[in-house]
């Protein structure tokens, strides 16, 4: 893979922003090169621009050398980036699957960029050559989402690598679900595929969604290219001193990842036995999609009852669908329970 081609030239060639913490590391008794208050001890530093101290944290827990990091303001931060960075407005395309997570198409359309759609088999699956078949020489990004959202299934291991190792341009891999997930992830080989951008976050296995912190990992030269086209200070200091305490929650976060795939047998076996229940798709993700005679209106009728769930009737292959998260013990209850009585 030659990097410099596929990058946005002006990228390429730009001289990122360089703020006082990027000219000065270490430790001083005296701070008066950033124009900070001085008068609010705590919080009137600017923060570490590239977030090393968690960083580090972060690499030992998933096994990746700090340098392969990038963290941003949720996972749509790097997705954003990764079109920026590569994509060249009204002259590269994207290809992704169809159904998949939505915000890939939001921000190629932001960055004016053609983003064209391959739809999925029966399955929920994809062959890579049929994807390819998509591509051309102004192709620079497929974005393949595993597990998949709104399906809930792991896409074909061996499809996404004929996928990486046919592909000339950057493929991401967004594994948002991948801790209830029945397969590794894909940082275990991040080391074989140069082109390869891995997406995952702390919002759903970690139970911090309100946080937004997503990671991006990827080769040093790539990771680069992030840092030189991010904001200076994309990651507050609140945001890096909080996940690095929630890191140390490595056994309670396994006991919730438990209690989730518990709950989402549970869900299964409940919603197999109603009536309108059509069909109840495979799932390594922390939601299930369902299949019923008339998704409308039982969403609206959950609604009425306060019982909210993501209606996906009118998503391509999900005609007929709902997306229900995993919730607590009591939430599971309370929606099978409703479910019976409608």
């Amino acid at each position: 893979m030659n990097l410099e081609q596929l990058v946005r030239k002006n990228v390429w060639e730009m001289k990122p922003y360089s703020s006082a913490r990027d000219e000065f590391k270490g430790e001083a008794s005296v701070y008066l090169d950033a124009n900070e208050n001085p008068l609010n001890d705590k919080y009137n530093r600017y923060p570490d621009p590239l977030q090393w101290k968690l960083k580090e944290k972060i690499a030992q827990v998933k096994g990746v050398n700090p340098e392969k990091i990038f963290l941003g303001n949720g996972s749509d931060e790097p997705i954003d980036l990764v079109i920026r960075i590569f994509c060249e407005p009204r002259i590269d395309n994207i290809v992704a699957i169809d159904p998949t997570y939505g915000m890939y198409q939001v921000c190629a359309n932001v960055n004016d960029v053609e983003y064209r759609k391959v739809l999925l088999n029966e399955n929920f699956n994809f062959k890579a050559d049929e994807l390819l078949k998509n591509t051309d020489e102004k192709t620079k990004i497929i974005f393949l989402c595993s597990p998949n959202n709104p399906t809930g299934n792991l896409l074909d291991t061996k499809e996404i690598e004929k996928t990486l190792e046919s592909f000339d341009g950057i493929v991401v891999v967004d594994e948002a679900y991948i801790d209830f997930a029945s397969e590794a992830t894909w940082l275990t080989r991040l080391h074989k595929y140069p082109n390869l951008i891995i997406l995952q976050t702390f919002s759903k296995a970690w139970g911090l969604a309100a946080v937004r912190l997503g990671m991006a990992f990827a080769s040093p030269e790539i990771i680069k290219l992030f840092n030189k086209v991010k904001y200076p200070y994309n990651v507050n200091i609140l945001t890096q001193n909080f996940v690095n305490d929630e890191l140390d929650k490595l056994a309670l976060r396994k006991e919730w990842i438990q209690i989730l795939l518990n709950g989402r047998d549970y869900l299964k076996e409940e919603l197999s036995k109603l009536p309108f229940v059509e069909k109840i798709y495979p799932t390594d993700a922390n939601f299930l999609l369902v299949k019923v005679d008339d998704a409308n209106s039982l969403y609206k009728q959950l609604a009425g009852k306060g019982v909210i769930v993501r209606n996906r009737n009118t998503v391509s292959l999900c005609v007929g669908c709902l997306r229900i998260t995993v919730g607590t013990d009591e939430e599971n209850k309370k929606l099978i329970e409703t479910l019976q009585n409608i």
